[in-house]
């Protein structure tokens, strides 16, 4: 990889972001480079979980930080979430400071930002690391004004439908 590390941000109300991460980071294994991909405000095995441990658990490593529940916007925000969203935040950190990864995924950090779980400065901080280490992805809806400011790349996911509103769960292999 070139001497220039990026950051790079998902976001919008369409399907894919952290669909896009992983992808990326399968191609990064592909290239004998090494992902640190830290899920926020989820908890619980993915498909991706399943299919990177079997195949590529030396390139990819996966950490959540997350709680057993769905955080909802009306719902006050828990202790539980703050401190596991803070031990991912601190895990992160260490990451690039130690550098042993060439990606970092920071993924659903823009919801956990925009729910308050997650307090702008630590995001920010790591974001303006110098010189940055690490390419740095930074997934997730509602991606804030200081976060989009900082990137170079920004891809916007548009929603123009989406079965779920006509009742379709989410599916092992598909979403989850």
């Amino acid at each position: 990889m070139g001497n220039r590390r990026l950051i790079q941000v998902y976001t919008g109300d369409g399907k894919g972001k952290t669909t896009a991460a992983i992808g990326l980071a399968v191609r990064a294994a592909g290239r004998g480079l090494k992902t640190f991909f830290a899920q926020f405000m989820k908890c619980g095995e993915y498909g991706e979980h399943l299919a990177i441990h079997r195949w590529m658990k030396d390139s990819i490593v996966f950490e959540q930080f997350g709680v057993a529940r769905f955080h909802f916007s009306d719902e006050p925000v828990s202790e539980e979430e703050r401190e596991s969203a803070a031990h991912g935040l601190r895990a992160v950190k260490d990451a690039l400071i130690r550098g042993l990864f060439d990606i970092i995924v920071l993924d659903e950090i823009n919801v956990a930002l925009h729910f308050g779980i997650v307090p702008p400065e630590p995001v920010l901080e790591i974001m303006d690391i110098k010189p940055l280490p690490s390419e740095l992805i930074l997934t997730g809806r509602r991606a804030p004004a200081e976060v989009l400011q900082r990137a170079h790349l920004i891809t916007e996911m548009w929603e123009r439908r989406h079965y779920y509103n006509d009742g379709i769960s989410a599916r092992p292999g598909i979403e989850i």
